[in-house]
């Protein structure tokens, strides 16, 4: 009887680290939802580096545009020009790669590069960024150089592109 008592003791244990094993596998390591949810405005495809991304309109906060996690921000507050931003990190970890003369899809309307530089990020003039343009003009921005932490670095990739 003693013997039987064990042993149930034992299946019943073996039964429930079972069941916690697949409870685990099937509840812990499932995909963490999304934290923000973001209302697409637009597409942002470059071939070149194989980059094909949803766009999200984004507004000023407290003076600060807040740049989506896994997606391309659109902010445009001048005739002909849209100012497409991203992390480094995420969306845009290849832009790097982009030449000048390349071809960038946005909102089905091609560009063609014209300028890419890499500034320090004390010398960004946001005011230039966004001023009006004669053509329609795209300007993309990222992180680059030495990495600060919360998603930050020292300097920006800019990367111009105009409608062809």
């Amino acid at each position: 009887m003693e013997l039987r008592k064990h042993l149930s003791f034992k299946v019943i244990a073996a039964v429930a680290y079972v069941v916690c094993f697949l409870a685990y596998i099937i509840i812990g390591l499932r995909p963490v939802e999304a934290a923000q949810s973001y209302s697409i405005s637009g597409n942002l495809e470059i071939p070149s580096i194989d980059l094909r991304s949803d766009v999200t309109t984004v507004e000023l906060e407290d003076g600060v545009l807040p740049t989506p996690n896994n997606i391309v921000g659109s902010y445009s507050k001048a005739d002909n020009k849209t100012f497409l931003f991203g992390h480094s990190s995420t969306v845009f970890q290849r832009l790097y790669e982009v030449k000048l003369e390349e071809t960038i899809i946005y909102n089905n309307t091609n560009y063609k590069v014209s300028k890419i530089e890499i500034v320090p990020k004390t010398d960004v003039k946001m005011n230039k960024l966004l001023k009006s343009e004669s053509k329609d003009t795209i300007i993309i921005m990222t992180c680059a150089g030495q990495y600060l932490g919360n998603k930050d670095a020292t300097h920006r990739l800019i990367i111009e592109a105009i409608k062809t």
